[in-house]
């Protein structure tokens, strides 16, 4: 048989009519995550955002057809176990787990009790659920869920909820990952938590009350990610940076009046959305005026800076620069973009000395000093650097601008790189602090030595093209198509962790 094109995973759990939760929520997670998805129901739940109006659960017989029809004719690269509500069940899912399942990963999500509190699994089946715990390699309970199967109260806070993890996973003999989301505060995170040792994954809180769903689309993801060949760390960190998104744009989806569904898609949207090759999208729609923090030097630069206006809106908004700002910002995240930015400085710079003058002895003072920042955060890379796509088209359009055009396009097109960078850093400047993870970064481009290089690049501009007026329409046309590569420059960290290490 052909090696698969996805990973092949098995979900079994309940159902969910309005599609958040159970095993219609499976389905897409899995899709999300990269696999392809079985099903296999275990019971019929009337529910919605405002909870759970009935179950009906099929004949058990019905369930070992389900599970017979998937073994008789599939192959299966991992499991996810969601909702099972009676021992019978739970009795058939051990049976076929220890018949079939032996070289799956297993990832157990004991569904107890959903978000609205209403109770999934009764309570003399719950014994019965430890003993099943014990067969997986992975079970994801929230902090309610953990308590029960530990045998002890709810925990109050985080260090707690790994102690209580920590125990169970050394009577259980399996991996359990801590959710932080059922507690309060500013951080959300997750811990991958064995009997010897603690994987943090950081997690940042959304302010939402759209979360239904959560845990069946987080242990799915999870699932996939390991039939997928990931270990448990970093299939975890996938599927909590995946569903952190989904959260944050819960909202937008305005289903139900209690509590909305994630947004599954999202990520799978926005990364269609940059894959766009229509050239008609390339340049964004006037966005309104934006006044610069360094000021044009006349009307040539003026109109050079309307055409970068509504990148500078857009950079503001993306997840990176926000990060960035505020230091939340995964650091594979920024290591991927100051590996990227290494390598454009160095094209970057012959693009300047083709330019020749004050713009030569730019390349050779100011970004020296960005070099040396990289080389101090680059240091322990240990490879060479190379380009992505969005870098090499960047540097590209840069040198064949400078080398291939006149001076006016040729300082157009280098001027979004000095204006809208000091532009993003003194707006984020603010932010900074002693403590701050990427202090070095936002001094850097917020300080009094770039805001000078930036002035004089943009006085050059003005008097280049006040001698020059023919050229202004192609001079504000490379400034709009160099802004749009400084957006996507800033934005491809966050396009690459969805497929990082695949």
């Amino acid at each position: 048989m052909n090696t698969p094109a996805l990973p092949r995973i098995l979900t079994i759990a309940g159902t969910d009519p309005t599609g958040g939760a159970g095993v219609q929520a499976d389905i897409k997670s899995i899709q999300a995550a990269g696999g392809f998805s079985y099903s296999v129901v275990t019971s019929l739940v009337a529910q919605n955002t405002t909870g759970v109006q009935e179950i009906f659960t099929p004949p058990i017989d019905f369930l070992r057809t389900q599970l017979r029809s998937i073994t008789d004719d599939v192959a299966i690269d991992a499991i996810k176990i969601g909702m099972l509500g009676t021992t019978e069940i739970i009795e058939v899912v051990r049976e076929f787990l220890t018949t079939h399942a032996r070289d799956c990963k297993v990832v157990l999500d004991p569904v107890m009790v959903a978000s609205s509190s209403d109770r999934l699994l009764t309570r003399e089946a719950e014994e019965a659920l430890r003993e099943l715990a014990s067969l997986a390699d992975v079970i994801t309970p929230n902090l309610p869920e953990l308590a029960v199967l530990a045998g002890v109260d709810p925990a109050e806070n985080f260090d707690a909820a790994i102690a209580q993890a920590q125990g169970l996973a050394h009577t259980l003999g399996t991996t359990v990952i801590v959710k932080g989301g059922h507690l309060t505060g500013e951080r959300a995170d997750n811990a991958v938590v064995t009997a010897d040792s603690v994987h943090h994954v950081p997690v940042t809180r959304v302010e939402t009350k759209n979360t239904h769903g959560t845990g069946c689309s987080f242990s799915s993801a999870l699932a996939t990610r390991l039939g997928a060949g990931f270990d448990t760390p970093a299939a975890t960190e996938w599927a909590s940076r995946w569903l952190h998104e989904a959260i944050a744009h819960a909202d937008a989806l305005a289903v139900g009046h209690g509590r909305g569904p994630v947004d599954h898609g999202h990520v799978g949207r926005r990364m269609q959305r940059a894959a766009d090759c229509n050239p008609e999208h390339f340049l964004l729609i006037d966005a309104g005026p934006t006044p610069p923090l360094a000021k044009p030097a006349g009307p040539h630069t003026q109109a050079l800076w309307d055409a970068s206006a509504p990148y500078l809106t857009a950079i503001m908004e993306l997840p990176f620069i926000r990060t960035l700002g505020d230091g939340t910002l995964d650091h594979a995240d920024f290591m991927f973009y100051l590996e990227q930015d290494a390598y454009y400085l160095t094209k970057y710079a012959r693009s300047l000395r083709a330019l020749g003058g004050a713009w030569a002895s730019d390349a050779d003072a100011a970004i020296a000093d960005e070099q040396e920042m990289q080389r101090t955060w680059l240091a322990d890379l240990g490879r060479e650097t190379l380009p992505s796509p969005v870098t090499r088209a960047y540097t590209d359009f840069l040198l064949a601008s400078t080398l291939g055009e006149s001076a006016a396009i040729g300082q157009a097109a280098v001027l979004p790189c000095y204006w809208l960078y000091y532009e993003v850093g003194a707006r984020l400047a603010e932010r900074n602090h002693d403590a701050h993870p990427y202090r070095d970064w936002l001094a850097t481009y917020a300080g009094d030595g770039f805001h000078e290089a930036v002035r004089g690049a943009i006085e050059r501009c003005e008097a280049t093209l006040a001698a020059n007026p023919d050229a202004l329409d192609a001079a504000v046309r490379a400034c709009a198509v160099a802004s749009r590569y400084e957006l996507d420059f800033f934005d491809q960290a966050d396009r690459a962790w969805v497929v990082r290490d695949a």
